[in-house]
């Protein structure tokens, strides 16, 4: 008891910053750091191995958390940098997981670490980043079972916290409206952060993309940031201006 009390006032301090870990955490993936596969193990083409298996990762993360804002987007935003929530939401993939956000955050930050072939980021950054969420969801947790009681505590012996099931899966979605501007709203900065570091990543950690032309390699990272910067100020547009609601 007295280990998640201490987890709980940890994870109230990292709650008032949570916002910043997404970004802090992706700067953190240039950190130098020995390869998580190399030649010597995997052959020629081992960069192969963490392209494919990290864009998989990282995109399933976002995926879930597209899913989780388009059906049943829950506001969990705190109130005076505190723990806040006006209601508990138990459905669209609430249904399935109790902290679809979280897992699609850790998958995408997972992934891109795979992507980076960053050994230090997956042996060192990432358990420290899944220690400072369990922290930050048990301190959730606490106000969730203090303010709705039994009705939390039964959500909990149905759904974990965070291995998701997918048993009806398909028909949480065809039971829902799923808002598709809703995920674009609440995701457009993340996504902006998301994308370019995977195309910086992919264009400056893989020298085989572009045969070694650092011409090239410079024109399409100039390329891709603007083009994913006019997806951002479009989106930030229409928000703005009340074209799409929330």
């Amino acid at each position: 008891m007295q280990k998640n009390n201490n987890m709980i006032q940890i994870g109230n301090f990292f709650f008032k910053y949570r916002n910043w870990l997404f970004i802090i955490l992706y700067l953190l993936l240039f950190i130098p750091s020995p390869n998580l596969f190399s030649e010597e193990y995997f052959g020629k083409n081992y960069f192969w191995y963490p392209i494919i298996i990290g864009l998989f990762i990282t995109i399933s993360g976002q995926l879930i958390r597209g899913g989780t804002i388009g059906l049943a987007y829950i506001v969990r935003g705190g109130k005076d940098k505190k723990v806040y929530a006006e209601g508990l939401v138990t459905e669209g993939i609430f249904r399935h997981v109790r902290n679809p956000l979280y897992v699609g955050n850790i998958l995408m930050l997972l992934g891109v670490g795979v992507l980076a072939n960053s050994l230090i980021y997956i042996a060192v950054i990432i358990p420290i980043f899944l220690f400072i969420y369990q922290c930050i969801v048990l301190a959730e947790e606490n106000f969730l079972r203090n303010k709705f009681g039994q009705g939390f505590e039964n959500y909990t012996k149905n759904v974990h916290r965070w291995i998701p099931n997918f048993s009806g899966i398909s028909e949480t979605f065809s039971s829902m409206t799923f808002k598709w501007k809703r995920w674009l709203i609440k995701e457009y900065n993340t996504q902006f952060v998301w994308l370019s570091g995977i195309a910086l990543i992919l264009l400056f950690k893989y020298d085989q993309i572009t045969n070694g032309n650092e011409t090239l390699r410079n024109n399409l990272a100039i390329g891709f940031i603007l083009l994913f910067a006019i997806y951002y100020f479009t989106i930030r547009y229409f928000k703005k201006s009340g074209k799409w609601q929330a």
